[in-house]
């Protein structure tokens, strides 16, 4: 299973290419990939920065096992979960899942499933910075 799943918390910047290159598979014909990106702006307000923080141990722990789950649930063949911690600016990336499978259906259903549940259970809180302050988005997974 370990050849099947790439797990990555990062203050580095994310690669779409290393993701998309560990889920390319020559056995799957579909490929679903999801790249969360800093917007500039939330509920009517101008954002300036995000800043995302982690419990590093529990985190890549529970992005393994939503990984896990994605494989056995919707029968992929390979996954990856990397997201980046510390502060990042408008346009730049936190997130990136990149899924294969055999099947395209399989692909986006996988997909969708790893970045919903990685906003509900994974440890990763994120801070939003504005003009007049900053707000935590995320207090408790």
């Amino acid at each position: 299973m370990e050849d099947s799943i790439n797990i990555k918390l990062t203050a580095g910047e994310l690669s779409l290419q290393e993701c998309y290159g560990f889920v390319d598979d020559k056995s799957c014909g579909g490929l679903s990939i999801f790249v969360g990106t800093v917007r500039n702006h939330t509920k009517n307000k101008e954002v300036f920065k995000l800043e995302f923080s982690a419990y590093e141990p529990m985190a890549l722990k529970e992005m393994a096992l939503i990984a896990k789950a994605a494989i056995d649930t919707f029968k992929v063949t390979k996954i990856a979960i990397h997201h980046a911690t510390g502060t990042l600016g408008i346009g730049q990336v936190p997130v990136i899942i990149a899924v294969s499978s055999p099947h395209r259906d399989a692909a986006f259903k996988a997909c969708q499933y790893a970045i919903d549940t990685l906003k509900e259970t994974v440890p990763i809180w994120k801070k939003e910075f504005f003009e007049d302050g900053d707000v935590w988005v995320n207090p408790h997974p």
